[in-house]
């Protein structure tokens, strides 16, 4: 998902510099609903690759295969631009669309055989940070000069959806203490003293969870800082509520990243990968806290909520 995210501002980009263009996004079905939510997309077009390669030679799964590469086909593009540089989860795809597949060259491309399969490739530092990856990407390949202005991600969040309960809940803070790895997470007291400032602060802590486990860590969390754990979200549900956020806190998921995305102030807490290449951005205060090794304190969190908390 934070790839996802990270993409958002070379479309902004695209769409700002040749006025009158198309562009039609394929992302992972689960992630759809957040590229739908940029005005300069045409056409989402999920695929469910993570689902389809667990039963590549069932029936239902070579069929929904067929009808996706059908709609993939249905229109020819001037250009098929890959940023993820991966394989089997883009390159295979791309070449599948009707037009000329671009992306990294050999030394620039996360695997660095995936070049031989571009019709033209394009040089860009692995040690720019995602957001500029991409951008430089985009500039390289369809001529554009890139502005000296902060990324624009182009999102707003949608309306609606999951309210927090209460005669008086009051403005929200998002804390997502769930990650894909447990080497990512955070510990549970930390959490709890995090909560606890914000409530302080007159949030009301809001703890997001992906599966039954996660749903357990977060009605601990809840129940020691007073907060509340909404029903399991969909992606778009999600989007709303870290929308309406005074405050997002959160591992190194894609969550945050959204969060940050909007414009919320937002920490992310590294604790097992370095935030430098794909650490938080957006247009509000953001920061990304620890590292490879690094956990980040209860301290070094707190004193980072401290300073947001005075500028919101």
């Amino acid at each position: 998902m934070g790839d996802v995210v990270h993409a958002l501002p070379a479309v902004s980009d695209i769409v700002r510099n040749h006025p009158g263009v198309e562009i039609d996004w394929m992302v992972e079905a689960p992630f759809a609903a957040i590229p739908a939510l940029h005005p300069g997309v045409r056409r989402v077009l999920p695929m469910a690759w993570r689902k389809w390669r667990k039963s590549l030679w069932k029936r239902e799964t070579q069929a929904a295969i067929s009808a996706f590469r059908a709609e993939l086909r249905r229109d020819e593009y001037d250009l098929v631009l890959d940023l993820q540089g991966l394989l089997f989860k883009s390159v295979l795809w791309g070449l599948q669309a009707r037009g000329p597949l671009v992306g990294y060259d050999r030394e620039s491309a996360r695997e660095p055989l995936v070049a031989m399969c571009y019709q033209r490739s394009a040089s860009v530092s692995r040690q720019l940070q995602a957001v500029d990856r991409n951008r430089r990407l985009a500039s390289a390949h369809l001529g554009h000069v890139l502005s000296q202005a902060p990324p624009d991600f182009g999102i707003l969040p949608p309306q609606g959806g999951w309210q927090p309960s209460g005669p008086n809940p009051g403005p929200i803070a998002v804390l997502i203490p769930c990650a894909s790895r447990p080497e990512k997470l955070w510990p549970e007291a930390d959490w709890i003293a995090v909560g606890q400032r914000v409530r302080a602060a007159g949030l009301t802590p809001v703890l997001l969870w992906g599966s039954p486990e996660e749903g357990e860590l977060a009605k601990r969390i809840a129940a020691g800082c007073e907060g509340q754990v909404p029903p399991r979200l969909s992606v778009g549900e999600t989007a709303a509520v870290l929308g309406r956020a005074r405050q997002v806190i959160g591992l190194d998921t894609g969550f945050t990243h959204l969060g940050a995305a909007f414009g919320r102030p937002a920490i992310g807490i590294y604790c097992d990968h370095e935030p430098g290449l794909a650490g938080l951005a957006g247009p509000g205060p953001v920061a990304s806290l620890g590292g490879k090794g690094q956990v980040p304190t209860r301290e070094v969190v707190l004193a980072q909520l401290e300073f947001h908390l005075r500028v919101r």
